[in-house]
């Protein structure tokens, strides 16, 4: 799977900011897909992951009620909507995808996702 992530730049504390993943060379509706984000000097941490459907998410306790994932599978497409952002938001952030699992609802490790994107950066000025 190829996995293009974008829309991350510099924003405002409190501000928003969209991010889209392009996925191409899987049939998307078979892809549970996920967003992570790595701050500097830090772990790679879940943020966010959606079901194939796009009918189940879940979501880390640190970005619960700010963030939001969403899919468009007619579009192979996955979005990271974030509001509320704070500076400690700022991370680069990467999505990630894979189809081996069966029977599961969503996928929130990392070592159960084999694809990744490149990342896009999302800074949070106070």
């Amino acid at each position: 799977v190829q996995l293009q992530a974008s829309g991350g730049g510099l924003v405002q504390a409190g501000g928003s900011l969209r991010l889209s993943c392009a996925a191409s060379g899987r049939t998307f509706s078979s892809l549970y897909m996920g967003w992570f984000r790595q701050g500097p000097g830090k772990e790679r941490e879940f943020v966010a992951a959606i079901s194939r459907s796009g009918g189940s998410t879940g979501y880390s306790n640190s970005v619960k009620d700010r963030f939001t994932i969403s899919r468009d599978n007619a579009r192979n497409t996955v979005y990271l909507q974030m509001t509320s952002l704070k500076p400690e938001d700022t991370a680069v952030y990467y999505c990630s995808a894979d189809d081996r699992w069966a029977n599961r609802v969503i996928v929130t490790r990392k070592d159960e996702y084999g694809s990744w994107g490149q990342g896009t950066l999302v800074t949070v000025s106070s």
